[in-house]
C-alpha cells in the first residue's frame, strides 16, 4: 500500500506540467462513431535492453487502453515511412508529411530514459499531423514497478486532451459475484483484469456503490439479527484503512445505497417503517430523512451528477416504473410508461441521459432515455436477459450484467449499444456492476 501511494505521488506531483490544452475537444464521443481516429505510435526510443523491455510494456498497455474505447485505430508500423532510427520526438525534428501521407491524424512520439534503470522518465509528445502542431507534451516519472500505472496515466491524459472527458484507464468496476462459493463484493479494473475479492461475509453481499472519491464502497448483506430473524444490513468498506463499518441495520431492508455527489449522504431504501421507501441517510449524523411517500415500494435510487435530482423505481401505479424527484423528495415525475417492469436507473455523468433495465419480450433489456423520459432507445435485444446498467465516468460506456452465455456475467458496451465486450470469466454469476469515479481507489498493494 505504501509503495503504491509513493508511486502515485511521484506520477502526479513529478509530472512536468507542460501539457498543451486544446481549446475544444478534437473528438466528440457519446454517439455512434462513423470513423475511428487514426493514431501512429512509433517505437518508444530507449537506450538499453532494460529500457527496451519496459518500453514494450508501456507501448502494449497504451495501445490496449486506447483500443478499448472503440474511438481509435493504430496504424501498423509496416506502413511507416519514417525509419525507426530516424526522426526525433519534438516539433521540427521530423517531417509531418511522412505521417500525413499514410493517413495519420495524431502522432505519438516518445522516449524512455533513466540514469540507473530504476527511476524512469517517460517523455511524450502528441501531434496533430493535419494541423502540423503539437497538442500535448508531458514527462512522467516512475519506476519499473509502476509501468502500467504510468501507461494508464498517459492514456487518461491523451483521452482528456482529445475528447475533453476523463479517461477511464485507472477506474475500477465493483460487482457482486459467486466466485468464492458465496455471493461477495468483487472489484476489477476497467477492462476486467486484476480481479480482487473485497468482502468475506460468507453470506449474500450485493448492491455495491462507490463514494465520489472512489475510496469507499457501500453495499448490503443478508444477515441474521436476534432470534435468528433475517435482515438486510448496510455496510461500508474503506479502501484507505481496509476496514468495514456498519452503516445501518434497521429492521427490514437497508439496501440500494447511492452516494450523493458531495459524499455527505446516501440515498437508500429502508423498510423499518413498513413499506420500502427511499430515505436520505446523513453519513455524519447517521440520521435519516424520508424522501418518498407512497403506499407502494420505492427502490433503486440514483443521483444525477450535480446532486439536484434522484431517479428511482416505484410501483405506485401498479407496475414498477422509473420516476425522478428533486433531491429533497419534491416534484416527483413519472418517466416511463411502457413494459411490465422497469428497474435500476442510472444517470450519465453529463446529466443528459438515464439508462435502465426494462422487461420486454419475456426478458430484461437495456434502454436509454432523456432525463424527462423522452426519446427512449433500446440498446440490447435477443441476447437473453440484460440488467443493472451503469454509466462509465466519461459517459461513453454502459456496464451491465447479462446471462447471454447461460451464466450471468459482466459486459460493457458503447452508449449506442455497439462494441459489446465481456469482462468477467470464472467468477460464477456476477451482477450489479458499478463503475468507479475517475479518481483511483487506494486498493492495490
Amino acid at each position: 500500500m505504501l509503495a503504491y501511494k509513493f508511486i502515485l505521488i511521484c506520477l502526479l506531483l513529478g509530472t512536468a506540467a507542460i501539457a498543451l490544452a486544446a481549446e475544444k475537444p478534437y473528438i466528440s464521443v457519446g454517439t455512434a462513431q462513423t470513423k475511428k481516429t487514426v493514431l501512429a505510435f512509433p517505437r518508444i526510443k530507449a537506450l538499453n535492453s532494460v529500457l527496451n523491455q519496459a518500453s514494450e510494456v508501456i507501448s502494449d498497455t497504451i495501445i490496449h487502453d486506447l483500443e478499448f474505447m472503440d474511438l481509435f485505430k493504430f496504424l501498423d508500423s509496416e506502413a511507416f515511412i519514417e525509419p525507426a532510427h530516424e526522426g526525433g520526438i519534438t516539433l521540427n525534428s521530423f517531417k509531418f508529411q511522412d505521417w500525413t501521407k499514410i493517413g495519420t491524424e495524431f502522432l505519438i512520439k516518445s522516449q524512455l530514459s533513466s540514469a540507473d534503470n530504476k527511476k524512469l522518465t517517460f517523455e511524450v509528445h502528441v501531434f496533430d499531423t493535419i494541423g502540423a502542431k503539437e497538442v500535448f507534451s508531458k514527462k512522467y516519472f516512475g519506476s519499473l514497478d509502476s509501468l502500467k500505472l504510468l501507461s494508464h496515466t498517459f492514456s487518461n491524459d491523451l483521452v482528456h486532451t482529445l475528447t475533453g472527458l476523463p479517461g477511464i484507464f485507472l477506474t475500477k468496476i465493483a460487482m457482486s459475484c459467486e466466485g468464492s462459493g458465496k455471493k461477495e463484493i468483487y472489484m476489477m479494473d476497467f477492462d476486467g483484469s486484476n480481479v480482487k475479492q473485497i468482502t468475506r461475509h460468507r453470506s449474500i453481499s450485493f448492491a455495491p456503490a462507490w463514494s465520489p472519491k472512489g475510496n469507499k464502497l457501500a453495499y448490503s448483506v443478508y444477515t441474521r439479527h436476534e432470534k435468528n430473524i433475517k435482515n438486510i444490513d448496510l455496510y461500508e468498506f474503506d479502501f484507505d484503512s481496509q476496514t468495514i463499518r456498519l452503516l445501518s441495520n434497521k429492521k427490514g431492508i437497508n439496501s440500494g445505497a447511492a452516494y450523493s455527489p458531495d459524499g455527505k449522504s446516501l440515498a437508500v431504501t429502508l423498510s423499518y417503517s413498513g413499506t420500502p421507501s427511499i430515505y436520505k441517510y446523513d453519513l455524519k449524523s447517521r440520521s435519516t430523512t424520508l424522501l418518498t411517500k407512497s403506499l407502494a415500494f420505492d427502490v433503486d435510487p440514483s443521483w444525477n451528477a450535480d446532486g439536484s435530482k434522484i431517479s428511482f423505481v416505484s410501483s405506485r401505479t401498479g407496475v414498477p416504473m422509473i420516476y425522478s424527484m428533486k433531491s429533497d423528495g419534491t416534484e416527483v415525475q413519472r418517466l416511463t410508461y411502457a413494459g411490465r417492469y422497469n428497474a435500476t436507473p442510472s444517470w450519465s455523468p453529463q446529466n443528459n441521459k438515464i439508462t435502465f433495465a426494462g422487461w420486454l419480450d419475456k426478458a430484461f433489456d437495456i434502454f436509454i432515455m432523456n432525463p424527462d423520459g423522452t426519446h427512449i432507445e433500446r440498446l440490447t435485444k435477443n441476447q437473453a436477459s440484460n440488467e443493472d446498467p451503469f454509466f462509465s465516468p466519461d459517459g461513453n460506456f454502459i456496464v451491465f450484467s447479462s446471462n447471454r452465455t447461460g451464466q450471468k456475467n459482466i459486459y460493457v458496451m458503447n452508449v449506442d449499444g455497439s462494441f459489446v465486450k465481456r469482462l468477467t470469466y470464472g467468477l460464477g454469476n456476477c451482477v450489479s456492476p458499478k463503475w468507479s469515479p475517475p479518481s483511483l481507489p487506494n486498493s492495490d498493494e
